[in-house]
Parts: C-alpha cells; structure tokens; sequence
C-alpha cells in the first residue's frame, strides 16, 4: 500500500469548497447528477464497510472524481491533480481520484478500500442509471436485480459503461459481482431523494 494511504484521510478542503470547485468545470447536468450521485453512493459505502470517520473523505472523492472529464475528456485524470490543486485538496484525495482512471488513463493504482469502491462503482452507477431511464417511472426504487443483470451482459446497451472496469473493482475488491450490483442499487435508492434535491438547488443557482 502506497504511504500516503497509511495516514489520517484528509481532503484539506470543504464540502462546500468541493461543490464550488466542481461546478467551476462542470455546468453539463448529466455531470452533475452523475457526480452527485457516485458522491451519495461512496458516503454509503463507507458507512456500510466501518469507515464512519472517513464518510465526508469518501463522498468528496465520489463528488470530484470526474472533476476534469467534462472540459479535458482527452485528458481525464492526468488533468485533475492540476484543477484539484488549485482548489486546495490534498495529495491523498488527489490519489484517490486519479486512482479510478488505473490502467485506462493513469497508473496510479487503486490501493485503499475507498478507491477500489470508486474504481468499481463509477462505471456502475452510470450503468444502473442508463438502466433507470428505460423503467416506465424512471425511478431506482422500482430497478430489479433481473433487469441490471440483464442490461449487463448486453454490452451494446449504454456501451460506454465499461463491463471490464465493473469486474476488475469487483475482483480488485474480492467481492461478488452481484453483491456490488445489489448493494450499489441499495445505494442509489437511498441517496436518490438527497441527489435529485440538490441538484435542482445547483441548477436553479444558474
């Protein structure tokens, strides 16, 4: 495990810095709702698996994880360090960012629990909600497993979700692949009301 995982987790910036500095390279709502919801999910993994000092650190990794995707796309997470230190965050956050893009984009690997997670449920989420929007109610409460499971075997439905990714955090993690499909729609239903609010709040500020 690289040193730098071995200290306190410390973002060195607030949520609402975060947000700030979010919106500053992002105004696309797809992005937002995209950032904010891999935000809610990270703060329920992090309850989830023990690590309830570290829930603000997790969801602010899930919130800029993307930071630099929407105006570099061609130069995701090698640009971030950059737009992130300029906000202020710290060298552990700007690990954990960059880790999500292991193997695709960088090499910085994943190594703390925290950023196996981002790693498995960035491409996820997106997956379960590509799958959402073909739901009569477009709503994640109403998502069974048999519908996910189906959409993920179909690679040419929302193919720009990786299935490979999916499974290497998966591994990465040493979990089920269908207990990560689960227990992310768990997630997902239980920051939905929370995403879909502040979203609305961020996109009226406009």
């Amino acid at each position: 495990m690289d040193c730098i995982m071995k200290v306190a987790l410390n973002a060195n910036i607030s949520r609402e810095e975060a947000v700030e500095l979010l919106k500053k390279y992002n105004q696309d709502r797809f992005h937002l709702l995209h950032a904010r919801t891999v935000e809610g999910v990270m703060r329920w993994y992090a309850q989830r698996l023990g690590y309830s000092e570290e829930v603000e650190f997790w969801g602010l990794v899930g919130l800029l994880h993307d930071i630099d995707f929407e105006q570099y796309p061609d130069q995701h997470c090698k640009k971030a360090p950059e737009l992130l230190q300029k906000g202020g965050a710290s060298a552990e956050l700007i690990h954990a960012v960059c880790s999500h893009g292991y193997a695709l984009t960088v090499d910085v690997k994943p190594d703390h629990e925290m950023e196996k997670v981002l790693y498995a449920v960035d491409e996820l989420t997106g997956l379960i909600g590509a799958v959402v929007l073909m739901l009569p109610s477009r709503d994640v409460h109403d998502l069974q497993m048999k519908s996910l499971k189906k959409k993920f075997k179909d690679r040419k439905f929302a193919a720009g979700c990786s299935r490979d990714v999916i499974l290497r955090g998966a591994e990465m993690l040493e979990w089920d692949l269908e207990k990560l499909q689960q227990d992310t729609i768990l997630a997902m239903q239980e920051c939905d009301a929370s995403v879909k609010q502040e979203l609305e709040q961020w996109v009226g500020e406009r």
